[in-house]
């Protein structure tokens, strides 16, 4: 296995001075080693984010698409490690040990004026290149100042009256009285008024006023409006710009001098880790209730808003220094997820259609009949993730199996694989499913899904106290002497369709009886605590995932020691876990090399001496990089491990998770090919530096853009040359 060479490269000088100036953020441990911290990190990680939307290679509606994926990261971001900061705040004793290592104010200013910063980029992006860009292209984003043809105004009249009205709650700000509550996530509108007959007896001025509105898309009204098209241009407006449009009748009696945009994020980190079963349940059913009461962490504001007004704000509404964060004129950027294309699939990025794997289609039995003879790996986003949904609906089928086992973190809103599963209910198997209520913002659809499944006849097994069961498996299990014995999928991502279209993950489905039996073991495990299993084959957090890294880690450092080269390679989401990043660090100083594709948070620092040998690149693509890939060199006879579990603590410690080996030569060939074709990337890739700030990566090589090689890869690998892309 080759490590790609660096050393040659020419990295790209432009260094962006909002990561430099606030991302150096370092944290000790109680040794020489430093650590980034893992949520100014992750910031630079969603900079990255931000960079694809100022990219103007790309199609116009993939740049929107960057935009709301950075704006929809950041609600959750401060909905969540904000959330965290403030508690600590709030309730130092619940966090002695933190406390001792982080300084919460510190790191909540420095993440406010990293988001402020980026904030100012953000808004630029959209208002000096997204809309003129749009207008080039004959779609026009009407805003409330924009001239508005007679047609398009009798048709926002009619929407307004007819769809909007009944849905809008003003209010007028007046001292002494009780204030309205802001709900967290929704777009408001702050309007700074006159009253139009009463003069100030003081100052012989009309008497200033304030009132807020909230945007009522949360009742099913859309955040964009399509106009009438006129002389074949598209015409799309803000729901809030149409209000404004007929403020007079929301505000009669007052002049409008001006509106602004505000946004309140309140805290969604909620304890329920001490709760299981059914007394869990009780919580979850409440839980909308609980999110929409939290205190407010975050509080974003057009940077245009006069000072008396945002003064008028803060006292009213009770906000802290410490939550303000400056922004445009417009909040929640996630709704452009939705944003109207007229002219689809113009200005979008060109759909790659999912590979077949040809073995499969080839084979004239089951698929079934075919794992029976040989392990097969599944690559998605890339090959086609309707062999996993085959792989369950012929179990459910297939009169030989007696049970179905898996497990569910995020489903699909339409999900085929709990359709299988009830199938197979329906076919007469036994099915069991543990169900993680504690997948954050998915408690309320995996308890629906629950409730849907135990409808149908299928044991439901809920959350562990104090653990997430975050394991993706599906075990098929046969009767004795079948002619197909028991078999098992185990992934790298959620059992999910959506996602699987946009999520670069990786699945085994095997018959290997040693891994098999480590599957039932865990299973058994999830059905009753108290049994104490062992694992050969597989890694479970708590019993020998840890454990293991440690002897791969110091088992190339041996390699080395012993003058054979040492060489480990990593992919993971994040890289958080202060243990095993030691272990990476001593290794490096003991000549191991060390490649790591790191997609978000991540803090080892590189460029340190003791961590020299260590390089960290970081791909952000039109794809996300999911998987959680392990390769250890062994002196040219590798491991290689899939698993579900990231390098974080809350994955290696607070989890049920599972790593699983990949045995078949030819497999762990393939992941290499794709690891080695990601660390070539020099269009989509970044190194990141001892600042934390995103490299981006240029050299005299041929240009290799990761992700469409390795779709490139699977078609010349299955000569697939003629697939449509």
């Amino acid at each position: 296995m080759k490590r790609l060479d660096f050393s040659t490269s020419q990295v790209r000088s432009e260094k962006n001075s909002i990561q430099k100036k606030n991302l150096i953020f370092a944290v000790p441990f109680m040794s020489n080693y430093e650590f980034f911290n893992r949520d100014l990190s992750w910031l630079s990680f969603n900079y990255r984010v931000l960079e694809e939307a100022m990219d103007k290679s790309l199609p116009l509606y993939e740049r929107i698409k960057f935009l709301a994926i950075y704006s929809n990261n950041m609600e959750e971001f401060y909905q969540v490690r904000v959330s965290y900061y403030q508690q600590m705040l709030r309730q130092e004793k619940r966090f002695p040990q933190q406390i001792k290592y982080v300084n919460p104010a510190k790191v909540i200013h420095d993440i406010n004026s990293v988001v402020s910063e980026q904030q100012l980029i953000f808004h630029r992006i959209f208002e000096e290149e997204i809309v003129p860009e749009l207008r080039k292209n004959k779609i026009h984003l009407l805003e409330s100042e924009d001239e508005v043809s007679e047609a398009h105004k009798e048709f926002i009249r009619e929407v307004f009256f007819t769809e909007i009205l009944t849905y809008i709650q003003p209010v007028l700000l007046v001292k002494q009285r009780v204030r309205p509550f802001l709900e967290s996530g929704n777009v408001y509108i702050a309007l700074d008024m006159v009253i139009k007959d009463k003069l100030n007896k003081k100052t012989g001025k009309r008497r200033e006023q304030y009132g807020v509105i909230k945007v009522p898309v949360d009742r099913n009204i859309p955040r964009f409006i399509q106009l009438p098209v006129e002389n074949d241009e598209h015409y799309i407006m803000f729901v809030e710009d149409i209000i404004m449009h007929h403020v007079d009748a929301i505000f009669p009696g007052y002049d409008i001098k001006d509106f602004y945009s505000i946004k309140l994020t309140r805290d969604a980190d909620l304890e329920y880790d001490d709760y299981e079963g059914e007394h869990l349940i009780d919580v979850i059913e409440d839980l909308k209730k609980q999110r929409s009461l939290g205190k407010p962490n975050r509080f974003q504001y057009d940077r245009k808003i006069p000072q008396r007004l945002l003064n008028y704000l803060i006292k009213n509404f009770y906000l802290e220094d410490d939550i303000m964060v400056k922004g445009g004129s417009r909040h929640n950027f996630r709704d452009f997820f939705g944003f109207p294309n007229p002219m689809s699939p113009g200005l979008e990025v060109e759909k790659l259609t999912p590979l077949s794997i040809p073995e499969i289609d080839k084979h004239k039995g089951t698929i079934a009949s075919l794992i029976h003879k040989k392990d097969i790996l599944l690559n998605v986003p890339y090959q086609r993730y309707e062999y996993l949904l085959q792989f369950l609906h012929s179990a459910a089928k297939d009169p030989s199996v007696l049970e179905i086992k898996a497990t569910q973190y995020r489903v699909a809103d339409h999900s085929s694989v709990v359709n299988a599963l009830i199938d197979a209910t329906d076919n007469g198997k036994k099915v069991t499913v543990f169900v993680e209520l504690k997948a954050r913002f998915d408690e309320e659809a995996n308890l629906q899904w629950a409730s849907e499944m135990t409808k149908a006849g299928i044991k439901i097994i809920y959350s562990i106290a104090k653990l997430k069961v975050h394991a993706k498996l599906a075990l098929i299990i046969r009767k004795e002497g079948s002619e197909i014995g028991n078999q098992v999928y185990l992934g790298t991502g959620n059992f999910n369709e959506k996602t699987a279209r946009l999520y670069g993950d990786h699945g085994l489905f095997t018959a290997h009886k040693g891994i098999i039996k480590d599957v039932k073991e865990l299973y058994k495990h999830l059905e009753d605590q108290n049994y104490n299993c062992k694992f050969k084959y597989i890694l479970v957090p708590g019993f020998n995932m840890v454990e293991r890294f440690e002897k791969l880690i110091a088992r190339e450092i041996k390699h080395v020691k012993r003058g054979r080269g040492g060489y480990i390679l990593l992919k993971m989401n994040g890289l958080q876990d202060p243990y095993l990043v030691r272990k990476l660090y001593e290794a490096s100083e003991a000549g191991v090399k060390i490649d790591l594709i790191i997609r978000g948070i991540c803090i080892l620092k590189p460029n340190q001496p003791y961590s020299k040998n260590i390089r960290v690149i970081r791909i952000v693509d039109r794809f996300l990089e999911h998987a959680r890939t392990f390769v250890f060199y062994n002196n040219g006879k590798p491991d290689v491990y899939l698993s579900s579990a990231d390098w974080m603590k809350r994955n290696l410690y607070k989890r049920i998770e599972c790593g699983f080996p990949i045995l078949d030569e030819a497999l762990q060939q393939e992941i290499i090919d794709i690891l080695n074709i990601q660390l070539s990337d020099n269009v989509k890739a970044s190194l990141i530096d001892e600042n934390m700030q995103n490299v981006r990566i240029s050299n005299n090589e041929p240009t290799v853009r990761s992700q469409m090689a390795t779709y490139d890869y699977f078609r010349k690998k299955y000569n697939l040359e003629d697939s449509d892309k």
